[in-house]
């Protein structure tokens, strides 16, 4: 089986597109939502600023990348954690406040304790694509766009 989609996956509380207050707020909150191939889609439902961005996801000594593809756990407008420059924790009390959630290629990559990972706690920053290294999150990269 091949994927049709990077097995290298991961969302954070953030959905710019189905939830009203992160829809109305995107244009001002999300950084790169005014730089080229981004500007002029606030209004536009069909367009995420989040989906397919890259993510460096580091725990003890691995680092691994993949590509947002969903909003959560459990909150889906986190703005200060997702994107405050103050170490905000996440909001979500679920899941052992979890502020993210990996797919299982991300999760063998990064050496979880347990397929869940609620134990297991992470550093992570968005990363331009251009500073994505070689590795196997590159074998399959998500351009789609929400459907």
């Amino acid at each position: 089986m091949t994927p049709k989609e990077n097995p290298f996956y991961l969302d954070l509380p953030y959905d710019d597109i189905n939830d009203p207050t992160a829809f109305a707020e995107r244009a001002t909150v999300i950084p790169w939502a005014n730089d080229p191939g981004f500007a002029g889609n606030a209004q536009n439902r069909s367009f995420s600023y989040m989906k397919n961005q890259w993510v460096r996801i580091r725990k003890g000594g691995r680092e691994c990348y993949g590509q947002i593809e969903d909003a959560g756990p459990g909150q889906y407008h986190d703005k200060n954690y997702v994107f405050g420059t103050n170490d905000a924790r996440p909001v979500n009390t679920k899941f052992n406040g979890a502020g993210m959630d990996v797919s299982p290629a991300l999760n063998g990559c990064l050496g979880f304790s347990e397929l869940d990972g609620e134990s297991d706690k992470v550093d992570w920053q968005f990363v331009p694509r251009d500073q994505v290294p070689a590795g196997p999150w590159m074998n399959i990269v998500t351009v789609s766009q929400v459907k």
